[in-house]
């Protein structure tokens, strides 16, 4: 290593540079080829040089604090198991000048018309092959290679619509193309909020630079998905795996952001070979899909027939036409390593001009003269699967750097021999370094760019901006998420002031609104579970507070209602013996769970204060005592549970959605309410049984106002049971679910009202007519098992 450069001649960010020390042989982005601060930095480095040491922890808190609250992770994967992460900001953004991204911008471009001419060849005439140009092992061992997709061509006549390029600085200071993304590109949403949060941190900094803005690269994309509708009522639908994908996180925010549909496979069906999603109001069409899903996933009748994620059918609504896939299906041909070996020839071939920015140096070793290269160069090489999509510093477990395997042995020439088709060599990978904030000084670290590109009605845009790969130390190994490395914004840096460029339109738009009917049937009950499951944890802790409290007073549990509580606990699954809060964790964990699943249709607070629920009910499970200590801590927890429905209540438009997780929390409070009341309203029930009813169903101030004499069985059932204007009613619950019943959709067979608005009705008029004495056990038992029967009719009418 060379020593740190010395801050005499520079004197304004002079102390941050200090540990910085640029690695022999290595391009750095900081500094240029002859030891200078590159011009880019400069007006940067005096900002950050300027801040104090409070000043800069409490800038990079904010970047990390915004992160935190938006939510954003992605899934990390170890031997057998995996868990989120919080996305690993390095706050430090990586400055390019615009002059220089223009140039990456235009080599990419071309790079993205070479790989379009490509799949059109490999899934049409196969010219390539048949000149010689490519192997046809190569092409026919490639698994990303989808036989039935040869010959079908795409509905607006392009295969590849959204690409992601890996890019490195070289040695020489040139760029040079690490690995292309056509598959299912990601990142493109994780860069955004990237953006979002180094703009916390350094804002006033993002404005005096001149960074160039992300959103109109967002808008000019989403803009051609929609013009690929086949007209204003069609859909445009991002197929997700779902919440265990490593980038889940992702497509749900960019589903958000851009307003458009989140669906996974089983949201989908093909009727006569078109594509259709299920929706509370039936089936309707989608004719646009971006594709978050590796192409053998998604068709289990014509690819993967062991896949649970796709929809059977799919490729034969491709080969009819009737939709259009972003990116086509088979485009993850275009990954293969061994590929980049001919990707130069199939430019001057194709596009009559060499690549504009070159590729890594590849080897294909199922040539006799590239084998033998090879294995003479071991020393400088990095052999892996040829068909690997893995990044050059991304390595597999059998990997070969150096002539050496991970363990340290030499490798046997004799292994590539017999492996040849199966190998490619490739030049190890010299990555430059990037300043990296640590401890107050910057360091350099290796680093890459991921750059994304788009197609738009004029053809390919570039995002200006991306986002950088950052090693944890010096070894490009490192440089991987899964492997501990971190990401940092690109600022791509202008010395003119740019337009405001957002993802609203310009020129005025029309304001005409859209129905909301297109709630895909399982985006319809998580929202549905999900208020079943956060009004069954708030009753619960109702009922653990009024049991924890009585304690707290008696100092014991052996008392007759004591004893009728905790029976009727162990009967929700909550046994007094185990932990305090074991019962309500698992049902606050589905509400996240369900939650998680329509992250696209879920504010950040609302998600925020699900979380927080959920965090602070395991902290109490780790300190709180039975008793007084349990019944306050409960007291916290209610009001945190309070605070999520007023979050929803107040802020969430009223939407379907709205309208199934509305109905999901009156369905369970209509249905625990009625259980309760059959219990400690009973002639058998013990003393003390209706002043709890009215304390668990929080009307013990009404109780006082209404009614002049104590509590009797009368009063109790008049308050919980049929006066409609307590919230805690079972009445005032059943006209809010025919309410919102209303406003869901009905098919023409059932003209007047679904079997579910027909039960609903029955029960409220029931009520609605009873007195108090009239409502006597068996009565109760029988409005019990209606309550009963409305999540099942529910499901029939509109979640199937």
């Amino acid at each position: 290593m060379s020593e740190p450069h010395q801050a005499d001649d520079r004197p304004a960010w002079g102390n941050l540079l200090e540990a910085y020390r640029r690695l022999p042989g290595v391009a750095d982005e900081l500094y240029d080829s002859e030891g200078r601060v590159r011009p880019v930095w400069q007006p940067f480095l005096r900002d950050l040089a300027a801040l104090d040491a409070d000043e800069l922890d409490h800038a990079l808190a904010r970047g990390s604090q915004y992160l935190r609250d938006a939510g954003v992770f992605f899934r990390q994967y170890a031997a057998g198991d995996s868990t989120e992460r919080d996305w690993p900001l390095s706050h430090l953004p990586m400055l390019i000048e615009a002059g220089e991204w223009q140039n990456i911008a235009t080599a990419l471009m071309q790079r993205a018309d070479v790989l379009e001419a490509a799949m059109a060849d490999f899934y049409g005439p196969n010219q390539l092959v048949a000149d010689g140009v490519l192997p046809a092992r190569l092409l026919a061992s490639n698994p990303e290679w989808l036989r039935p997709m040869v010959g079908v061509q795409p509905r607006h006549g392009h295969y590849l619509h959204f690409l992601a390029f890996d890019i490195g600085r070289g040695p020489d200071g040139k760029w040079w193309v690490l690995g292309d993304r056509t598959q299912a590109p990601s990142g493109a949403g994780f860069a955004l909020e990237t953006r979002m949060a180094t703009s916390r941190s350094f804002s006033s900094m993002t404005s005096n630079a001149n960074v160039m803005r992300l959103a109109g690269f967002f808008r000019r994309f989403r803009d051609t998905l929609l013009s690929m509708r086949d007209g204003e009522t069609s859909r445009v639908a991002i197929l997700t795996p779902g919440p265990l994908n490593d980038t889940y996180f992702e497509h749900s925010y960019i589903a958000r952001y851009l307003g458009l549909m989140l669906v996974q496979g089983a949201d989908l069906a093909v009727r006569e070979n078109r594509l259709m999603v299920r929706t509370v109001s039936g089936l309707q069409p989608v004719s646009v899909v971006w594709r978050r899903l590796d192409a053998e996933w998604t068709d289990p009748l014509e690819l993967n027939e062991g896949s649970q994620l796709g929809t059977p059918g799919m490729v034969g609504a491709l080969r009819n036409g009737s939709f259009t896939m972003v990116n086509a299906l088979g485009s993850g041909v275009l990954e293969a390593r061994a590929l980049m070996a001919f990707m130069p020839r199939m430019s001057e071939v194709l596009m009559g001009q060499p690549l504009a920015m070159p590729n890594i140096a590849t080897w294909w070793c199922g040539g006799t003269a590239e084998r033998d290269f090879v294995k003479a160069n071991l020393e400088r090489m990095t052999i892996d699967n040829a068909m690997s999509t893995r990044l050059p510093f991304d390595h597999g477990p059998n990997v070969v750097i150096g002539g050496r395997k991970l363990d340290g042995s030499p490798v046997d020439p004799d292994w590539i021999d017999r492996n040849g088709p199966l190998l490619a060599g490739q030049e190890v990978v010299s990555l430059s370094t990037a300043p990296a904030l640590v401890d107050g000084k910057l360091e350099a670290r290796p680093m890459s760019l991921r750059v994304f590109v788009a197609r738009s009605g004029g053809g390919w845009v570039v995002m200006p901006g991306g986002f950088a790969r950052i090693g944890n130390s010096a070894e490009s190994a490192d440089i991987s998420m899964q492997r501990g490395g971190a990401v940092s914004d690109v600022w791509v840096v202008s010395d003119k002031t740019g337009p405001v460029d957002t993802l609203l339109e310009t020129g005025g738009g029309s304001a005409k609104r859209t129905h909301d009917m297109s709630l895909p049937s399982t985006a319809a009950d998580n929202l549905f579970w999900l208020g079943r499951y956060v009004e069954r944890t708030d009753f619960k802790i109702r009922l653990l507070r009024a049991l924890h409290a009585r304690l707290a007073e008696t100092g014991g549990g052996d008392y007759p209602l004591a004893v009728t509580l905790s029976d009727y606990l162990a009967s929700l699954g909550m046994e007094t013996d185990d932990p305090i809060f074991d019962g309500i964790l698992e049902d606050m964990r589905c509400a996240l769970r369900s939650a998680g699943q329509v992250r696209d249709r879920f504010s950040t607070d609302a998600w925020n204060a699900l979380v927080d629920l959920t965090r602070t009910t395991e902290m109490f499970a780790e300190r709180v005592l039975p008793g007084d200590d349990a019944s306050r801590a409960f007291s916290v927890l209610l009001r945190k549970t309070s605070g999520f429905a007023g979050l929803v209540h107040e802020n969430m438009y009223r939407s379907t959605g709205w309208r199934f997780l509305g109905i999901g929390r009156a369905v369970e409070r209509t249905w625990g309410m009625m259980n309760f009341l059959r219990v400690f309203t009973d002639v058998e029930a013990p003393d003390g049984s209706l002043d709890l009813a009215i304390e668990v169903g929080d009307s013990v101030m009404t109780h006082r106002r209404r009614y002049a004499a104590g509590t009797s069985r009368d009063t109790a059932v008049d308050l919980l049971l049929l006066d409609d204007m307590n919230p805690r009613s079972v009445l005032n619950q059943l006209i809010a679910i025919d309410d919102h019943a209303s406003f869901l959709p009905v098919s023409v067979e059932e003209v007047r009202m679904t079997p579910f608005q027909r039960r609903v009705l029955e029960m409220k008029t029931v009520l609605a007519a009873a007195a108090p004495r009239e409502i006597t056990p068996e009565r109760l038992d029988d409005l019990s098992e209606d309550a009963a029967s409305l999540t099942g009719l529910l499901a029939d009418t509109y979640l199937q």
